[in-house]
């Protein structure tokens, strides 16, 4: 009854939320006494109110545009194709340009895909960028079936057959395991659309090295504690009704756990932001907010497959991995180059876990393999902030420049 009982809080408190929002509107309105310390007080207080709480609903990309060499280049999404679980967008430009297709391959992990936005506009500079935009299960009706492991990983294999050859896939965290494993699969059948480049961002290759809270979390209780503790079943009001699920809400729950002080400081911060007349910097916390607390629901079959396998039996680094039958075995890749990046202070795929895809493709030629380890970042540094666009990206634009096939251009 986890669920039933999460939403029945929601309901509850959603009339005060209601209530403080339309407040704060009155109070900052500009009216001739509303700038002073007092109604910005006040106003203040009601909008730490009204963001008590979460977001179940996908937040816009709000991508419009990229500057290509220094040229401002309008952006449009399209949809590339549509499954039951999941969208292929792609960030067209409003250019004749040819650059190399990227996927990007956004994380099933309680939040959306637009979470990677800063990813992906920073990508865009010079790539063809295409992005898994996972859909939140808990609006899928429980009659068009299950997903789980398996099939994010025929996903991720079908779209790059629909980007064609010599593109390039970047997986951020947690899809790394079944990236690694698709393009396995298909280096092992010779598919001719293997990618080029394979990069994998803070992700839990090998969660035996330098295990993390996380880590230890999902070693801690066998599968069975984590079917009977954490999963709930959607309510009635959804479409996807009676559908079983880890809801988001429980995933949000653990991430601010892990450092409850600095999520208090920055709520604390935003506060005080607000009562000084402060926007700039109150308006970057609420961006990062906004998109944070917008959480989404896992299918259960996927969420203690991936328990199960990646976290508790360790199968890809242990050679013990297959899908539909099928042995995932990462030495089969020896055309598909390798670039893993780690963040020194990742507390959640911390350094290691992500390198470990190195030594698991034992075939892969020297010069198709590089590491890019970033001091001072943690895990949401590792693909997004300053960082991200300043210093690891452009290993990642060099590293697909190096081994993209300018045949196909």
């Amino acid at each position: 009854m986890i669920y039933q009982a999460y939403q029945a809080q929601a309901d509850m408190l959603a009339p005060m939320r209601f209530l403080a929002h339309a407040t704060e509107d009155v109070l900052t309105r500009g009216w001739p006494l509303g700038n002073n310390l007092f109604t910005r007080s006040w106003a203040a207080s009601c909008e730490m109110i009204a963001r008590a709480g979460m977001s179940h609903d996908r937040r816009p990309f709000n991508i419009d545009s990229v500057d290509v060499a220094g040229v401002p280049v309008a952006i449009t999404e399209e949809e590339i194709v549509r499954t039951t679980f999941c969208s292929l967008l792609h960030f067209k430009k409003a250019s004749d340009i040819v650059q190399p297709k990227l996927l990007l391959v956004a994380p099933l992990s309680g939040h959306f895909a637009t979470l990677l936005r800063g990813t992906a506009q920073t990508l865009l500079q010079d790539h063809d960028v295409y992005i898994t935009d996972w859909f939140n299960i808990r609006g899928v009706p429980l009659s068009a079936g299950k997903f789980d492991f398996d099939d994010f990983i025929d996903h991720v294999i079908d779209f790059l057959h629909l980007l064609g050859p010599s593109a390039h896939v970047m997986a951020v965290c947690q899809p790394s395991v079944p990236v690694l494993a698709a393009v396995s699969l298909m280096a092992a059948s010779n598919d001719p659309f293997q990618p080029a480049t394979m990069i994998l961002m803070g992700g839990p290759i090998d969660p035996r090295r330098n295990p993390t809270q996380v880590n230890q979390l999902a070693t801690s209780h066998p599968i069975e504690w984590f079917d009977s503790n954490v999963i709930g079943i959607v309510p009635m009001r959804y479409p996807g009704a009676f559908r079983r699920v880890y809801p988001g809400f429980m995933q949000l729950a653990g991430f601010v756990s892990m450092n409850l002080d600095r999520h208090v400081n920055a709520h604390v911060d935003l506060f005080n932001n607000l009562v000084k007349g402060d926007g700039e910097h109150a308006d970057a916390t609420r961006k990062f907010y906004d998109e944070y607390v917008s959480v989404m629901d896992l299918s259960a079959d996927f969420y203690l497959q991936t328990i199960r396998q990646v976290f508790q039996e360790y199968q890809l680094p242990l050679g013990t991995l297959e899908s539909r039958g099928r042995k995932v075995e990462p030495a089969a890749i020896t055309r598909t180059a390798l670039l893993t990046i780690e963040g020194e202070r990742d507390d959640i795929c911390a350094v290691g876990q992500t390198a470990a895809a190195q030594d698991l493709v034992s075939s892969l030629p020297d010069a198709k393999r590089h590491h890019h380890l970033q001091m001072g970042v943690g895990h949401y540094g590792v693909f997004n902030g300053k960082r991200w666009s300043n210093e690891i990206y452009p290993v990642v634009r060099d590293f697909v420049l190096m081994h993209h096939d300018h045949a196909v251009i």
